[in-house]
């Protein structure tokens, strides 16, 4: 199986008071405590590999940032029970651990070079069509991710895909299979609805009965658990004006640059291969031959196009344009600037073969004057300094953060100011708060439990910040004043579609056994209806496909519907259409469908398999 897998995968840290200690010893005794103390930092382990606390909150702050996006601007962040957020995010990570022992098992690999390319050729990180690093740290940043974790991320990602793919690729479907869902999904089905709207507004809903709804799920009316943070913020572009340079630094690295310029060649080459199918001796005789004839006066250009395997140049007659030093082969270059202007080579030995090398042209180097370059050269300059200033005042930071009781004295230490935040919570805020990493750190148990200092956090590249929990505002009851309208409104739209559903139940008892005719009743007639069809509410359609099919027309099946709005549908089946035969075309989509689908139930047993097999401990 897993060779199978391997051939279709080719497209993708506490402190414990003593009062604790005395609980422990006395209930489970030293051997509890000792586990207590040595896991306290991970959240499971998966085959004898962690998963750490810090992993897990980054993992519930994800998870809750997507269902923020996904359920709109004005849901509110309290309705989200903390409990099954991080039992969710505890699952997907010891999956995903489950999967990537799985694939390395499988003895899957990415390759550095590989995981440049897919982030060098990724839309989101291009500016006009072109790799833009500046872009890239502005959307990691933002995903709260630095370089090297965003790699470490995707090369993970990149092997998952490749054990998904490869499951994926080893299943199939039949031709039975493939007609049998090409007639359901051409199925057509005749039918007609009544529809009872919902009148939440004529529904009387007592106060009595918000008070015990607002005491019934008290837990999903509290204010969000938000925290006020102190912070200090060390930016790399404060070291510039700190630091100086002198002329002398500045000339001496002009001439270190100008001495890079070397003059531009124009070359062209006419080469002759050496490969499998050609020798050694066989290119080295060819390109005799052809050297030969340019001896006898025949055009250099001429012959390239006749004779050279360079497919990049020979259609051109062998031209290479202008480079300079460092673009070719050791051997190819030293030949190169050996010649003089439409002097041709001797045979030259490369890794590709052979080459006769002509030069059409010299380019004397473009020399700067010192004035030009002075701006970037002292630029250059000072970068180097600053870098180093910069490594040195970020570790003063983490040491005087990690041995102070409070920002005031690491931040009088470097000169910086100690800024306060607007109040956020796990979801985010603005400004730094909207970092992943900031936002992971203000929650931690070290930061907001243990009132500690945090580490450095890079936001980017160019800034670090630490960051201490200045106020923690808990989640608190909301008063039943704050939250009785709209309770008093779910729950008036709740017994209006309560009493819609006891009035069509009646109705579609009486249509079966005969005491309400159908003929007395409003239908409205849908005949033909696909189930992608257009106009039709999506829950109707669903609703009228799962009805099984009527013994004859005389006798249609009824059922019901409750739409989004409350309202509901009564629906009667009359009948039930086979489609055409599907076309090869649709077969041949059909049949991809269904493997996919296939193959992600394939996936999701092996992951199954991987879970059942597993020694898995969540602390």
């Amino acid at each position: 199986m897993l060779q199978n897998i391997r051939d279709n995968s080719q497209g993708w840290i506490a402190k414990t008071i003593i009062g604790l200690i005395v609980v422990l010893m006395a209930l489970t005794g030293f051997e509890a405590i000792f586990q207590a103390a040595s896991h306290s930092q991970d959240a499971a382990k998966v085959n004898g590999q962690t998963i750490s606390q810090n992993e897990l909150s980054q993992a519930v702050d994800m998870q809750r940032r997507q269902l923020m996006q996904q359920l709109g601007k004005d849901f509110d962040p309290a309705l989200l029970d903390e409990k099954m957020l991080r039992e969710a995010a505890l699952k997907g990570l010891i999956d995903r651990k489950l999967l990537l022992q799985g694939a390395e098992d499988a003895k899957f690999a990415f390759s550095e070079a590989a995981l440049d390319q897919l982030i060098l050729q990724t839309p989101e990180f291009q500016v006009d069509g072109k790799f833009s690093a500046e872009r890239f740290d502005a959307v990691i940043r933002q995903m709260g991710y630095g370089r090297m974790q965003f790699r470490e991320m995707l090369a993970q990602e990149m092997l998952i895909g490749q054990l998904r793919t490869g499951l994926a690729g080893s299943s199939f479907v039949t031709d039975k299979q493939v007609e049998a869902f090409a007639r359901l999904e051409k199925q057509t089905r005749d039918f007609a609805t009544l529809t009872f709207k919902a009148e939440p507004a004529a529904v009387k809903v007592s106060d009595d009965e918000v008070k015990a709804h607002y005491d019934q799920h008290a837990k999903e009316f509290m204010t969000p658990d938000q925290v006020v943070i102190d912070y200090i913020e060390l930016k790399k572009a404060a070291f510039f004006d700190q630091v100086k340079v002198n002329d002398d630094e500045l000339k001496a690295l002009y001439e270190k640059e100008i001495a890079n310029l070397g003059e531009q060649r124009h070359a062209a080459h006419i080469l002759i291969e050496v490969n499998g199918k050609t020798t050694d001796a066989q290119a080295k005789a060819r390109i005799e031959e052809v050297q030969q004839r340019l001896a006898k006066g025949e055009d250099f250009a001429a012959l390239a196009k006749e004779f050279s395997q360079d497919p990049g140049s020979a259609s051109s007659g062998g031209d290479l344009g202008f480079a300079g030093p460092g673009v070719y082969d050791p051997a190819f270059e030293d030949a190169l600037y050996k010649l003089n202007k439409d002097q041709v080579s001797a045979p030259v030995r490369t890794e590709y073969g052979y080459h006769l090398i002509k030069l059409l042209g010299v380019e004397a180097p473009d020399v700067p004057t010192f004035a030009s370059l002075k701006d970037k050269l002292t630029h250059e300059l000072k970068t180097q300094q600053v870098e180093q200033r910069f490594v040195e005042a970020t570790k003063q930071l983490e040491d005087s953060a990690f041995e102070a009781s409070d920002l005031a004295q690491p931040a009088q230490d470097l000169n910086l100011k100690v800024q306060t935040s607007a109040a956020f919570g796990r979801e985010g805020g603005e400004g730094i708060t909207a970092n992943r990493a900031v936002i992971q750190a203000a929650f931690s148990e070290e930061v907001l439990e243990e009132g500690a200092n945090s580490n450095g956090i890079e936001l980017d590249p160019e800034t670090v910040v630490v960051l201490r929990v200045k106020e923690h505002r808990k989640p608190e009851q909301l008063p039943l004043e704050a939250v009785a309208k709209n309770i008093s409104a779910q729950l008036a739209k709740e017994k209006a579609t309560a009493e819609l559903k006891a009035k069509a139940d009646t109705l579609i008892a009486g249509l079966r056994d005969g005491s309400i005719k159908a003929a007395s009743q409003n239908w409205k007639v849908q005949e033909a209806a696909t189930r992608g069809q257009d106009g039709i509410d999506p829950v109707e359609l669903q609703a009228v496909f799962r009805l099984g099919k009527p013994e004859s027309k005389d006798k249609p099946v009824y059922g019901s519907a409750v739409l989004g709005d409350g309202s509901l549908v009564v629906l009667q089946l009359k009948g039930v259409n086979e489609g055409a035969a599907a076309t090869d075309e649709e077969k041949a989509q059909i049949r991809r469908y269904l493997a996919s689908r296939a193959g992600s139930q394939d996936f999701a047993a092996y992951r199954k398999q991987l879970e059942g097999s597993a020694d898995i401990t969540r602390y």
